[in-house]
């Protein structure tokens, strides 16, 4: 009776643990391997095709190494590319691989920058699927539009039928030296109500359940998981012009999960 009670208990748990989705240990990726290779399968998924109905962006996401590759040198390269049709780019996430829960997310990038160029590296609800957005709760930890001197961190959550991003208490946009020239370090403090995300030495942004809107809800006490990526031209930074370099290219020398 003891062991059938023991044996059952442990099925419970498994089904909870299922159920509630699991996170993951402590993870690091410094992107070594040869050049042209993509980056590694067991910590890193694509998001495909094309999201211009979210943003009215210009870009198609591919898993093509001309969008996404090592550059044998330990980085990871994220480029947008103009074609004949538009732009071609990457969006790399961890979902499925490296779903997190509370503790520290950090990863050292250069960001590019040019008119139309939207490189971010943010988390999402690891209940996207089942929940949508924004009840699954989104943090931008970093995302530079146009140039590398004004900065922009934000949570997405749900307020009524709507996003509440725009209330002045859950987004911190500011002049900064210019992101774009070297490699910095973005991370993100995350604990049960508490959200501190900073470059570097610097804290931009202290998040909690009172930061939000009246009607707001908190919906960060969850898994989530992250995303890399480079988008181009939408209703952030306007279209591309002639003048906007191709390839543009996120470099990320690391990227690190400590619970």
């Amino acid at each position: 009776m003891r062991l059938s009670w023991i044996l059952a208990l442990i099925l419970v748990l498994c089904s909870c643990s299922a159920t509630s989705g699991a996170t993951s240990g402590a993870t690091f990726d410094d992107f070594v391997g040869p050049a042209g290779s993509p980056p590694n399968r067991d910590l890193w998924d694509y998001d495909l095709g094309d999201p211009h109905s979210g943003n009215h962006e210009s870009q198609t996401y591919t898993s093509s190494p001309d969008n996404v590759r090592l550059d044998g040198e330990g980085h990871l390269l994220i480029q947008a590319l103009k074609t004949g049709n538009g732009y071609t780019s990457g969006r790399l996430v961890t979902r499925g691989k490296v779903d997190m829960l509370y503790g520290k997310v950090s990863a050292r990038i250069k960001m590019p920058s040019g008119q139309g160029i939207w490189p971010a590296f943010w988390m999402l609800g690891s209940d996207y699927a089942n929940v949508g957005w924004p009840e699954c709760g989104e943090i931008d930890l970093m995302e530079l539009i146009n140039s590398g001197t004004t900065y922009y961190v934000t949570l997405h959550g749900p307020q009524g039928k709507s996003d509440y991003s725009n209330h002045e208490g859950v987004r911190a946009t500011g002049s900064i030296a210019d992101l774009t020239n070297d490699f910095h370090v973005y991370w993100l403090d995350w604990q049960p109500d508490s959200i501190t995300i900073g470059v570097d030495d610097t804290v931009l942004a202290v998040f909690g359940p009172a930061s939000l809107p009246a009607g707001g809800r908190w919906v960060f006490n969850h898994p989530m998981y992250s995303a890399l990526n480079v988008a181009v031209g939408g209703d952030g930074p306007g279209p591309p012009t002639d003048a906007t370099p191709s390839p543009v290219t996120m470099v990320v020398d690391w990227f690190r999960y400590t619970p």
